[in-house]
């Protein structure tokens, strides 16, 4: 049974197992939105969300007048980016800069805010993204991340910069997802290092530290993905 909760990444979640399980097999069209959207029982909506989740992460490709198929990784052509799905509101290059500014503010603001609890969470979060990378559960490694930053915001003393970031949320961990499908186990090894190094900061209650560690690793995210912001 599909959560409620989260429909749009359960939907996701049930997708990538059938692509990994061989019911959907490289180069394979998908069904149709509608008899996907009966298959799961949830709204087109839901199921658009879900499939946008799954092509930026590179696991299925849309070609114009064609339909969307399954990313085939025997193809000898490397798998670029999906298209920017915000590109009629912000560049990706303007949230990288954003997410550099207010998650490392933010993160000096947690700094000896977050509970011994909170710290051993993000430490698991950072081994959940290691060993999911490794099975290539693209979505589990994602949302591993993402709840490594949530935990550091929550713990923000700062009311304002915990809603403006909430605010943005959705482009700001968008651009934790885009550069999966360009991101080689090196960088991974390397992003992983760097979630312990701010964990690592933030249990010493070194502010200024963690700040730093923490807009190291948005700029080295960003240069995966092509860019210098």
């Amino acid at each position: 049974m599909l959560t409620k909760t989260f429909l749009p990444q359960s939907v996701a979640r049930e997708i990538q197992e059938m692509i990994q399980s061989g019911a959907l097999k490289p180069g394979e069209k998908i069904p149709s939105q509608r008899e996907f959207s009966q298959k799961f029982g949830v709204s087109r909506a839901s199921l658009r969300e879900a499939l946008l989740t799954l092509e930026t992460l590179g696991l299925i490709k849309t070609e114009a007048g064609r339909g969307t198929f399954v990313t085939d990784p025997s193809n000898v052509t490397k798998p670029g980016m999906a298209p920017w799905r915000y590109s009629d509101s912000y560049s990706v290059f303007d949230v990288f800069q954003t997410r550099i500014m207010l998650e490392g503010q933010i993160t000096e603001l947690a700094s000896g805010r977050l509970t011994a609890n909170q710290l051993d969470h993000m430490e698991q979060a950072t081994k959940q993204m290691e060993d999911c990378w490794a099975n290539q559960d693209l979505i589990a490694n994602v949302e591993a991340d993402l709840s490594f930053h949530d935990t550091i915001v929550a713990a923000c003393s700062n009311a304002m910069l915990r809603a403006l970031y909430q605010n943005v949320r959705d482009q700001l961990t968008e651009t934790q997802r885009q550069p999966i499908p360009i991101t080689d186990p090196e960088r991974m090894k390397a992003s992983i290092a760097e979630h312990r190094r701010i964990t690592a900061a933030l249990r010493d209650n070194d502010g200024p530290r963690a700040r730093r560690e923490m807009e190291t690793h948005i700029r080295n995210t960003a240069r995966c993905a092509g860019l210098q912001p």
